[in-house]
């Protein structure tokens, strides 16, 4: 794997841990652009909707439109992958917890 392929694994995993820790699993690419931002990750939205589509296609999150704005919703795969019931590869394995 390379650096790139490296970054993204790791940023799709922040965008479900983000996703997981909400109430009704929801956010938008907004959002979630300020949370990776947070965590060193400081892309464009079109990046940030490409994980999102690549996130879908991996079957972690459920995308939705709403006007111009991709909302992601986890899924039951994705939360099971953030909580280390699975692993669902093209997605860094969360760290145990200590």
């Amino acid at each position: 794997m390379d650096y790139a392929e490296f970054l993204e694994h790791d940023a799709r995993l922040v965008i479900l841990r983000a996703l997981n820790a909400q109430v009704d699993g929801r956010l938008n690419e907004t959002l979630l652009a300020a949370e990776l931002d947070r965590f060193g990750y400081r892309r464009s939205r079109e990046w940030v909707r490409t994980q999102l589509l690549k996130l879908a296609e991996l079957g972690a999150v459920r995308n939705a439109q709403a006007g111009t704005v991709m909302i992601a919703s986890i899924t039951r795969a994705g939360a099971d992958h953030v909580e280390r019931r699975s692993v669902i590869e093209g997605i860094a394995r969360p760290s145990p917890e200590a």
